[in-house]
């Protein structure tokens, strides 16, 4: 704690009397927001973490099956089956508000380019252990764009809570205290002046 330097006045004592009352008005708020951003912040990474484990094992289960079904096809097949794409996605991101901290919202849009070219993926020309594959993984899409939603928000709202978390530390170990002890300390001088002026007012008494 250090004392702030000001001069040891009534006005200087009210006007530090109302940031003190400012900063624990702010303090309070900001530890609210602190706390909510830890509630939101703790729901979220528990979604994301259940997500991840959903996809991670989804795709896995999608690439072991496509590996096993492409060595029923040449390289060549495989090469020509997924040399152009069949789909076309375009994303969209807009931004939503969560406790003042901009998050992102992401939307696809998809569609089929198979007007578009001459060449698309064959169901013919592949396996059903491939096909199967490639639906799983296309129907993961969605939740890997939640994904990755999510975890930018995390990201966000962790940088938010310890910027929050470092206002509220400056607040609560140092301006507070701070003022709390400039405020005792021109108390105490103000105290002294009044009792060194009573006592001159009772020896000029007295003198008469």
């Amino acid at each position: 704690m250090a004392k702030l330097n000001v001069k040891p006045t009534r006005g200087e004592l009210a006007k530090l009397k109302d940031r003190l009352s400012l900063a624990t008005r702010g303090h309070k708020l900001l530890k609210d927001k602190q706390d909510e951003l830890m509630r939101q912040f703790i729901i979220l990474i528990r979604q994301n973490n259940e997500l991840r484990q959903s996809v991670e094992a989804k795709l896995v289960a999608a690439m072991q099956e496509f590996t096993l079904a492409k060595t029923l096809e040449t390289d060549q097949i495989v090469q020509e089956i997924f040399s152009v794409p069949n789909k076309e996605v375009d994303l969209y991101i807009d931004e939503e508000t969560i406790m003042s901290v901009g998050v992102p919202r992401f939307h696809i849009d998809v569609s089929d380019t198979a007007k578009k070219s001459d060449m698309e993926y064959s169901y013919l020309a592949s396996n059903s252990g491939m096909d199967d594959a490639i639906e799983a993984t296309e129907s993961s899409l969605n939740e890997l764009l939640e994904l990755a939603e999510i975890e930018k928000t995390c990201q966000l709202m962790a940088d938010e809570i310890e910027k929050t978390r470092r206002r509220v530390n400056g607040l609560e170990y140092q301006t507070i205290p701070n003022l709390e002890e400039t405020i005792h300390f021109i108390e105490m001088k103000l105290e002294e002046a009044e009792r060194a002026s009573i006592t001159r007012m009772m020896k000029v008494k007295d003198m008469n």
